[in-house]
């Protein structure tokens, strides 16, 4: 659970999602990525760590990045499926049974809720949604990826495909999730993309000309490393 300056919140989200957990597994761990947070979400956290013992609590003194914030948590878990969501809990928990059956029954090896989707029921600013929908445009046409959403904040993995390609995620911050995504396809792993309910959760840590300017670079940096590994299979072939 990545958490930058959440204080208003957190303990909320992880109450709900230790009540959702339960009625899914017997053996669980909240692990709360908290990145150099300065209103306090700190001392929430470390008191949620105390009181449950299926809590920790992940701190940076500084921020790192959204990304490389979820990195540590995933390298510090230890389960065999490994979730993610966003604390605002934009995505409907409804459909937490199904992110980590996807994986835990079904077999996948990667599987992300779809705000995109024709049956996804989404609610959100007509400005962010235009947005996003050229940010997956972009990716669809210069990565080749098959998803319709990449950056929505609740996804699974099954641990060793994830291990397998983590540490050659690059970015650190927005464009993780749409990268280790990518990654995943191009290396022929099992991705399930399933439609959820989502509500825009207020406020926000985007900051949309700066960050999708950002994340529009990334697109090509990527594009260009797809490209030299290309090109090193066809020589080694």
């Amino acid at each position: 659970m990545p958490a930058y300056n959440e204080v208003t919140r957190i303990e909320k989200t992880v109450n709900q999602t230790a009540e959702t957990l339960k009625d899914i597994t017997p053996s669980f761990e909240i692990i709360i990525a908290e990145d150099g947070s300065s209103d306090g979400t700190d001392r929430i956290a470390n008191k949620l760590a105390t009181d449950y013992s299926y809590v920790s609590h992940l701190h940076s003194d500084s921020r790192q990045g959204r990304g490389k914030a979820l990195n540590r948590a995933f390298k510090y878990a230890s389960g065999d499926v490994l979730c993610y969501i966003d604390v605002d809990l934009a995505t409907d928990m409804s459909h937490l049974k199904e992110l980590i059956e996807s994986i835990s029954i079904e077999g996948y090896d990667f599987a992300t809720g779809s705000r995109m989707m024709p049956q996804s029921n989404v609610k959100r600013p007509l400005k962010r949604g235009i947005a996003s929908k050229g940010f997956n445009f972009l990716v669809h046409a210069f990565l080749h990826s098959k998803l319709y959403d990449h950056q929505c904040g609740f996804k699974a993995f099954k641990k060793e495909p994830l291990f397998e390609l983590i540490d050659e995620v690059q970015d650190k911050h927005w464009f993780w999730d749409t990268e280790l995504m990518v990654l995943a396809q191009s290396r022929g792993f099992m991705v399930k993309e399933f439609p959820v309910i989502w509500r825009h959760g207020g406020t926000t840590k985007v900051n949309l000309k700066k960050d999708i300017l950002g994340m529009g670079s990334q697109i090509f940096r990527l594009r260009r490393s797809l490209k030299k590994q290309s090109k090193k299979k066809a020589v080694k072939s």
